[in-house]
């Protein structure tokens, strides 16, 4: 028996009892009283009773052993040529100042912060002086439109707001401030005040009565002691917004006790990442991934984190993850495919790793989207050690499956995240919830309730929305929303979305909202948005417009204010490049759209006309469009 069987048989035989054990490398204030409470909250939860502050175990507690001398964080701006080393020590220092001058305008437990943040490590400051206090952070991914800002403030109601003037991209300078400007005026719950990080990049004009300079009130709080607010451990810690299926942001809920427990065991036997390690998490900060692997979990584990302004390839050239590795010792990389997509299109024989010594590199971590097997082998013949990929999910908050570095590498099945980890026992169910027995049978991937120590217990004041959106379709499963199918070695292998959400590059973004935005232009009467296969993103938006009669403007001059219009309501991230004008779009008899096989149309993959179309020919000139406009997917060819 494997170290991977051994411990999942731990896990399965009695789970309290397991989550109990892994409770014991986190510092609590008060025991749980109950490990598991099946009759509390939506499906049960972990660790009721419990007191704990997940700062304190972030920072304090390291401090405390005698390791403030360490390094918790590095950052490197490749765009800005700037280096910062922070102890332990040092960012305990500059937790407690920041969270001195959130105490001073008010901010006590329970109370919400919105973080507008780019890759820095006032960030990571300001995550966890909002957790010292036991307030509940909301990241927002910095350059967000405003509009979607505005919609994340109204849900979460924060009593301050922390922003930078400005993020940084390789061409240019993307100003926060006037985003945060417009997006409070359009919200219709407005924080009390605004903390503004001014970067000497950009300058941001400041409004008398609301907006406090960061710096100036940091420094006048240097030195004062915020002591660790205790919270309970089914308490939030934080909110993070994830696309939801009507275009309506769904409010991920983190609690503090569980996710502690769940991040801390990852790091060790997921990751094999110990105490003083260096990882080097490529991610962004609101995304999942830069809450649990870029903050959390290595800082829980009291290893050294890289916080990374920069891109793969582009500041300056595809070489600079390995210059990283050799700067700093990285151990492990963990970042999303699309990253190795870029770097092997513009080094395809693996130059620029040549120019570095990356003898640290023991693992190559990668999540967030499908990872297309011949990625992962040219990362494996390029970097010669290990590449992980695994699957989770930003309401999992952690793996779901994977291959667990620290119990030992299973066996490498390319196209498959591997097997599922302690916490996760995860089935195929048909669409009438039936059980799938046969292997390698294609149907809906749900985990059995319980979910683990860290999972979402709920959505924020949408505990209806979290039953209709996650639990109600199949009672008894948390419902992933992911199509896909068990080999008869119990390898999962995740097939596609069931949904309308799209992976871009590895940020989750709805169909659906893009399509509103698309039916909001004068000259649209109609509008449906799916995901093509992309070589480099994974998957990018396709747009299909049906004109209003009587429209006689041209394609590009409509395709060109759609582009801007989705830009400025969605942001760059949703990369909307492409429309095509149709006649009509494919519908059923019942008027649902045929996105589906859209997709399988412009993807290049098998189809066959649906029984309940309306119209066949529609689906002809669907084809016949995408051809003339060259837009027929090349992703699979390159397979």
């Amino acid at each position: 028996m494997s170290d991977y069987e051994r411990v999942y048989a731990q896990w399965q035989a009695d789970p309290a009892k397991f989550w109990a054990e892994q409770a014991q490398s986190i510092d609590w204030i008060k025991p749980a009283e109950k490990v598991f409470d099946e009759d509390a909250g939506v499906y049960g939860r972990w660790f009721v009773g419990g007191e704990c502050n997940t700062c304190a175990n972030a920072v304090d507690r390291h401090v405390a052993a005698g390791h403030g001398d360490r390094a918790a964080i590095l950052y490197d701006s490749p765009i800005t040529d700037q280096k910062a080393r922070i102890t332990y020590a040092e960012l305990l220092d500059q937790v407690n100042a920041l969270a001195a001058v959130l105490t001073d305008q008010g901010v006590v437990k329970g109370d919400r912060v919105v973080l507008y943040m780019p890759m820095i490590p006032e960030t990571a400051v300001a995550m966890l002086a909002c957790a010292r206090l036991g307030a509940i952070h909301s990241v927002v991914f910095g350059g967000f439109a405003a509009k979607e800002l505005a919609t994340r403030i109204d849900d979460a109601r924060p009593k301050v707001v922390l922003a930078a003037s400005c993020g940084l991209e390789p061409s240019r300078i993307v100003e926060y401030k006037p985003l945060l400007d417009r997006a409070i005026e359009m919200a219709s719950s407005r924080p009390e005040k605004t903390i503004i990080f001014q970067r000497p990049q950009a300058k941001a004009e400041m409004m008398s009565g609301r907006d406090i300079d960061w710096a100036e009130a940091v420094a006048a709080a240097k030195g004062r002691v915020i002591d660790p607010v205790p919270v309970l451990a089914t308490d939030p810690l934080y909110i993070l917004y994830t696309s939801g299926t009507t275009g309506q942001p769904k409010g991920v809920v983190r609690d503090n006790g569980g996710h502690m427990v769940a991040l801390e065991w990852t790091m060790g036997n997921f990751y094999g990442i110990d105490p003083g390690d260096v990882m080097f998490t490529a991610s962004d900060f609101g995304w999942v991934v830069g809450h649990s692997y870029i903050i959390y979990g290595p800082l829980l584990r009291g290893a050294t984190t890289i916080i990374f302004e920069g891109k793969p390839v582009g500041t300056p050239d595809p070489g600079v993850f390995w210059r990283i590795v050799e700067d700093y010792g990285v151990k492990a990389i963990f970042t999303a495919p699309t990253a190795f997509r870029a770097i092997r299109q513009q080094d395809p024989e693996g130059e620029f790793i040549d120019k570095y010594d990356i003898s640290s590199l023991e693992t190559l971590f990668l999540a967030g989207e499908r990872a297309d097997p011949e990625t992962i082998k040219w990362a494996e013949r390029q970097l010669k050690v290990p590449v992980v990929d695994h699957w989770w999910q930003t309401e999992t908050g952690w793996v779901i499956c994977g291959n667990p570095v620290g119990l030992g590498l299973l066996p490498v099945k390319y196209g498959s995240p591997a097997k599922p980890m302690p916490g996760y026992d995860v089935q195929i169910l048909d669409d009438e919830g039936v059980p799938v027995t046969e292997p390698d049978t294609l149907g809906n991937v749900v985990v059995k309730l319980p979910l683990p120590p860290g999972a979402l217990p709920t959505l924020w004041h949408a505990e209806e929305r979290f039953r209709d959106a996650y639990l109600s379709e199949y009672p008894g499963y948390y419902k992933t929303a992911d199509a896909g199918k068990l080999d008869s070695d119990g390898y999962l292998f995740v097939m596609a979305r069931t949904d309308d959400i799209i992976n871009v590059a590895g940020h989750r973004l709805s169909t659906g909202g893009m399509e509103e935005v698309l039916s909001e232009h004068p000259d649209v009467a109609e509008a449906a948005v799916i995901g093509i296969a992309d070589p480099m993103k994974g998957q990018v938006p396709l747009g299909f417009v049906v004109l209003s009669n009587g429209c006689e403007r041209s394609e590009d001059e409509i395709q060109n204010e759609i582009v801007a219009m989705v830009r400025d309501r969605i942001g760059a991230v949703a990369a909307f490049r492409q429309l095509v004008c149709i006649r009509r779009l494919p519908k059923t008899r019942s008027g649902k759209i045929l996105r589906a096989t859209m997709q399988k149309i412009a993807d290049r993959e098998d189809w066959a006309i649906p029984a309940t179309i309306d119209d066949p020919v529609i689906l002809e000139e669907v084809t016949a469009v995408l051809e003339r406009r060259g837009l027929l997917s090349r992703a699979l060819e390159e397979k």
